[in-house]
């Protein structure tokens, strides 16, 4: 399994205004250039980050986004879910309607394989949250500063 840009380009811009504080407004122009980031890509990833409440933007000359929650409120798993659609390794733990194509669903030998790692991989990601990262995250800048 792979994690697309998508989410780890998404998680990352979400720990950089972690960081910044409640407060403090962060234009996508400046995300993209610490982070060497397309800002266009970023505004295609953080509409639909907006729609779910994850994020606010401000307009004007200080404007920019900032967290709409807390970050201890924001876990990885919220974030890819809006940015991934799914994280279910296979379509027919999402959709009961779906059909594999090449066995019947209902005598799948690997189907609970599938359904343990889906369900391991959402609890792990549901309890990281973004103060976690932004914790880190400032851990690893004061280190880095020490050198």
């Amino acid at each position: 399994m792979k994690i697309s840009t998508r989410s780890r380009y998404g998680l990352r811009a979400l720990v950089e205004l972690a960081v910044s504080g409640e407060e403090e407004c962060i234009p996508l122009r400046v995300i993209a250039q610490r982070h060497g980031m397309s800002e266009y890509y970023l505004e295609q990833l953080f509409a639909p980050l907006k729609k779910a409440g994850i994020v606010k933007s401000i307009r004007g000359a200080q404007g920019g986004y900032k967290l709409n929650r807390q970050p201890e409120l924001i876990s990885a798993g919220d974030v890819m879910r809006v940015l991934e659609g799914t994280l279910s390794p296979v379509e027919c733990l999402e959709d009961e309607n779906a059909v594999c194509p090449a066995a019947n669903c209902e005598n799948c030998s690997t189907k609970s394989v599938w359904a343990r790692l889906y369900a391991v991989v959402n609890e792990e990601l549901d309890t990281i949250k973004l103060s976690d990262l932004a914790n880190l995250a400032n851990l690893a800048k004061e280190a880095s500063e020490l050198i």
